[in-house]
């Protein structure tokens, strides 16, 4: 096993502790069978690492193994893991555990016939965890990650530290003295802002210019599809193409309201295929479906609005995407990340159940039109740096984590 510990050691030199995820804190490392499930690119990968090097810090016990190392053409993880285990090892850390066959039930094999040893693993958010060959919903806690909140890219890029995020209780209730602390340390929030809706939303956007991170977007989203889907669903190229095609015209349009029949005629497939790639999208983490206030949930449903799942994703898949939509994109994401349940009200642009509250979106110039027969609503501004009563500023709603 010479060739997985040295691949371990090199992944840890190179590591570096400038700057640790939200998700760190959150984990109960202490549980034996940890998954964290995220789209390419949010930094699973990284955080793992981190914790091994500079929380655990017991490097002689543990181990990180990606499962598409060459060492599994020979061999398999219960192996693995039985030779670890017989050598001291007692924390097994297993990369994009999706991309290796009867992962599943290894992974039960290893934790039933281990008992002291602990494993983490990180998988794509497609993958269904609780359904594979082996039910692991008794032994397992999951942890979904997501990308940077833009309290999080002004920590990564050196603007903040140690901001605590805040809720949607405290902006209801408190939102001018926190913005007034945040722009005390910010000074001028809108110019980052800016660059964090283009670019922003992927750690890797730190190590890259502008140009560099949309292109670097750009493949991430043809990996998820070609690669991700393409294995989990059977997907050949032909339909990842006109995945691709779905997607650039959502990107094109402004605020997408989905016409199912055109849009199975125009890609060639059956209504009911429409939907199922809708529902696939969002897994991936590529796009977020809004559903009207009012409605039941079912799997095979017509969304009454279809985002992108992220900001950036607007820039990589159109080069001048509409800045209304955009606004709506970010706040979408930023309220789904944080687990809020989301509906699209009859007036105004989102419906928050947890504060039954209508939020209104737009620009500095956005009156009260939309939301004025509502008793609790709030307008989140872009274009604007403090709080006035209900009129907040957009990117405030960036430390909801």
């Amino acid at each position: 096993m010479m060739e997985l510990y040295e691949f371990n050691d090199n992944l840890l030199k190179n590591t570096k502790s400038n700057y640790f995820r939200y998700l760190m804190k959150e984990i109960d490392w202490n549980e034996r069978l940890i998954a964290i499930k995220g789209s390419r690119g949010v930094g699973k990968t990284t955080l793992m690492l981190q914790y091994m090097k500079y929380i655990l810090k017991q490097p002689e016990v543990s181990l990180y193994i990606t499962a598409d190392h060459y060492w599994f053409y020979t061999h398999n993880l219960v192996q693995t893991a039985d030779t670890f285990y017989k050598n001291g090892g007692r924390f097994l850390f297993i990369d994009e555990v999706h991309k290796y066959p009867n992962w599943s039930r290894e992974i039960k094999n290893i934790y039933d016939g281990f008992p002291d040893m602990k494993i983490v693993f990180t998988s794509s958010s497609i993958l269904d965890i609780y359904k594979g060959e082996a039910d692991l919903s008794r032994r397992l806690i999951s942890y979904d990650m997501q990308g940077l909140s833009y309290r999080e890219y002004l920590e990564m890029s050196g603007f903040i530290s140690d901001v605590e995020s805040i809720t949607m209780d405290d902006i209801q209730t408190n939102a001018y003295d926190i913005s007034q602390s945040i722009i005390e340390k910010v000074q001028h929030p809108l110019p980052s802002f800016k660059n964090y809706l283009k670019t922003g939303y992927f750690p890797f956007s730190a190590q890259n210019n502008e140009q560099t991170t949309l292109k670097k977007l750009n493949q991430v989203i043809n990996t998820i599809i070609e690669t991700d889907l393409a294995v989990m669903e059977g997907f050949d190229i032909k339909t990842a193409f006109k995945l691709k095609k779905l997607l650039g015209v959502i990107a094109e349009s402004t605020l997408f309201k989905p016409n199912i029949s055109s849009l199975a005629r125009k890609l060639d497939v059956s209504r009911e295929t429409i939907y199922h790639w809708f529902v696939l999208l969002e897994k991936a983490n590529i796009l977020n479906l809004l559903i009207a206030q009012g409605k039941g949930v079912s799997t095979l449903q017509k969304p009454d609005k279809v985002f992108l799942e992220n900001s950036n994703w607007s820039y990589a898949l159109s080069s001048q995407p509409n800045i209304g939509t955009v606004r709506e994109v970010f706040l979408m994401s930023q309220l789904s990340n944080v687990g809020l349940t989301i509906k699209m009200p009859k007036s105004g642009d989102f419906y928050i159940e947890e504060n039954d509250l209508v939020i209104e979106v737009g620009g500095k110039s956005k009156t009260i039109e939309q939301v004025k027969n509502e008793n609790n609503y709030l307008l989140a501004l872009d274009d604007i740096e403090n709080a006035r009563g209900r009129r907040i500023p957009l990117w405030l709603f960036g430390f909801l984590y």
